[in-house]
């Protein structure tokens, strides 16, 4: 269990983190959102013990984060936004480098780096880690981030600048860390990300907490089910002068309605100006337009 209290962080008179309090259960993607400047690096890194908060209280599993936050390093795996690697090492000296840090004996650091490269797709060919592609180092990183096997992982940007490829393979793993029982937290600007792997969401605007919660719980705070009508139409001049507001998109004609009852409206409007609805979806607000309606 994860819980805080109040956190908040204070630079210079800048406040960065104001009164913030959660709590999520172990075995969970928890992803935290914000436009620029909201906050999510600093509660990332008092997550991690890395600096402490200005006031308030942090219990990871047990652990007094706040008054005693070394007890979480051994069970903690830090993925900061920028991948800072010893470029000269090859990837399996690095590996063993930071296995040794945590105590790991040679067979289990020989093995886990196995495992690990193996499972990350991650050929290294005896280049060392300057030579990588930006991809391959973004992994190098994940790599030293589990060597230790450690029960929570906290990750700034864990896709940032990748291509779409690497990046989807970066998300799908991060659903296989979550099978095998870890605790995943993690900041992200690709909210399609954030909105197809995280159990909860945390949003932050200029430091406070604006809304937290499963995606549902999202969806019925910032707005309900919204119905789009698809269909094709010989003359779209035999539209005009309707209350309804009419789009293009994916090379029909589109309409939204709210309730059953604006669609069936919508539906008999399109069929006696002589056109084919095509297909009706349901669809409920995305992040990005949950973030857009809270604003700056």
């Amino acid at each position: 269990m994860i819980t805080a209290t109040n956190l908040v962080k204070n630079y210079d008179g800048f406040v960065a983190l104001d009164r913030v309090s959660f709590e999520f259960s172990d075995g969970e993607i928890f992803g935290i959102i914000g436009h620029n400047g909201a906050g999510k690096t600093t509660l990332l890194k008092i997550m991690s013990g890395l600096i402490a908060p200005t006031s308030g209280s942090l219990s990871i599993n047990g652990i007094d984060v706040v008054k005693d936050p070394v007890p979480l390093k051994g069970m903690l795996g830090y993925l900061p936004e920028e991948s800072r690697l010893y470029e000269t090492m090859t990837v399996e000296n690095y590996l063993a480098f930071f296995g040794e840090i945590y105590g790991l004996p040679q067979q289990v650091i020989r093995e886990r780096s196995r495992q690990l490269l193996a499972v990350l797709s991650l050929e290294p060919n005896g280049k060392k880690i300057g030579e990588f592609s930006k991809g391959m180092k973004r992994k190098a990183a994940i790599a030293r981030s589990l060597i230790h096997d450690p029960k929570l992982l906290v990750y700034d940007e864990a896709t940032s600048g990748l291509d779409p490829m690497t990046s989807r393979f970066i998300a799908d793993y991060m659903r296989t860390l979550k099978r095998e029982g870890k605790t995943v937290i993690l900041s992200a600007h690709n909210l399609y990300q954030v909105e197809a792997i995280c159990d909860r969401v945390m949003i932050l605007r200029r430091g406070q907490m604006v809304a937290f919660g499963s995606m549902s719980e999202l969806r019925e705070q910032f707005g309900s089910l919204t119905y789009m009508v698809f269909f094709s139409i010989g003359d779209p001049v035999k539209l005009l002068g309707h209350s309804k507001t009419y789009a293009q998109e994916e090379g029909f004609y589109t309409c939204s309605a709210e309730d059953i009852k604006e669609l069936n409206e919508c539906t008999a409007l399109i069929t006696e100006a002589g056109g084919k609805v095509e297909k009706i979806e349901s669809r409920y607000p995305s992040l990005e337009e949950m973030l857009v309606k809270i604003g700056k």
